[in-house]
């Protein structure tokens, strides 16, 4: 990482750089024995009473002293993916949520309030696609009230690490006491070569409807009420995949939502006495195949940062993160 000019060390940014993506270099007694500096690039989100404050890609912030700092510079945004397709953030996120619509929704502004008894964050959280109308400080109080009358928790929808991305909303929220609880990445993969895998889907049933057996299996499921049912359901073209069991139990199941050129993959899941068996594969050859059918030429899916076994499965697949996304809950007093 270049940071010098005519041999000398030098700091490139000020204040006035902030909502910038950043390179900086800086001292820190956390830096590896033998070396004096550690680096950081992300988006500058703060630069406050004498401190930076840079978000990376993954929504860890890095607080920095400007005393600190020995060098920084303004880096153009991440380069282009190299493999499968191109997509811009709100588009993105725009897919992403209409393969999860919540049982009622408010618009504050550009934001979106989604509310459905609870069942998953994702469709019991805020998502903010430009501004609010309001101040940044009135939007959230008016989001704390409409959740409050519903009696859920409220929480923030936001996403880094890609350009349009939403790193000052994340370091506005820390400021006024939301918390990041939950993190995952959000992957693409071109659908055809998924389609393509060597997969036995004999055994694959594809329906339009779940069912109670489907729900067995699935692993968010706790009681039964109308909004679980409501939002498996909802999308532009829905389709559940199950592999019977010995039992009343499906071996494996998974969930496609067909959109335009996208497919969206959820709740892929397998017994865990089962896996390593190819049936997470074999489940998401015969959705891939359904959806390129219909059209579809793309793929995502969201998985959890630290869910290994998830992310080795889709690496071999072909999906690479796009972006990170977060829930901000309201840290009560």
């Amino acid at each position: 990482m270049e940071f010098t000019g005519g041999g000398r060390l030098e700091v490139r940014i000020t204040s006035a750089d902030v909502g910038k993506r950043v390179s900086v270099r800086y001292v820190t007694e956390s830096a590896a024995a033998g070396e004096k500096f550690t680096d950081a690039v992300g988006v500058l989100t703060s630069w406050d009473n004498s401190v930076l404050l840079i978000t990376r890609k993954s929504g860890e912030s890095v607080r920095i002293a400007e005393s600190a700092l020995v060098a920084g510079k303004i880096v153009p945004p991440a380069p282009a993916r190299r493999r499968g397709p191109s997509a811009t953030f709100p588009e993105l996120a725009r897919a992403t949520a209409r393969a999860w619509r919540p049982v009622e929704s408010e618009a504050l502004g550009e934001w979106t309030l989604r509310a459905s008894d609870g069942f998953t964050r994702r469709a019991n959280s805020v998502l903010p696609l430009g501004e609010p109308g309001l101040p940044i400080a009135d939007a959230l109080t008016h989001v704390r009230a409409w959740y409050e009358a519903r009696s859920l928790p409220a929480y923030v929808q936001t996403a880094t690490g890609a350009e349009g991305t939403q790193e000052l909303l994340c370091a506005a929220l820390d400021r006024h006491g939301w918390r990041r609880e939950v993190s995952a990445e959000v992957r693409i993969a071109a659908l055809a070569p998924i389609g393509d895998l060597d997969a036995d889907i004999s055994a694959v049933r594809l329906a339009r409807t779940v069912d109670d057996a489907w729900l067995r299996r699935y692993q968010r499921f706790a009681e039964p009420g109308p909004a679980v049912r409501s939002v498996l359901t909802s999308g532009p073209s829905v389709w559940f995949a199950s592999v019977a069991g010995t039992g009343e139990v499906p071996t494996a199941i998974g969930r496609c939502v067909v959109d335009g050129r996208w497919a969206g993959f959820m709740a892929v899941e397998v017994d865990p006495e089962q896996r390593r068996r190819g049936l997470a594969t074999s489940v998401m050859t015969a959705l891939a195949r359904q959806a390129l059918d219909e059209g579809a030429s793309a793929a995502w899916l969201q998985v959890e940062a630290d869910n290994d076994g998830a992310r080795a499965l889709y690496d071999g697949m072909g999906f690479a993160p796009h972006h990170h996304y977060h829930h901000y809950r309201w840290a009560e007093a």
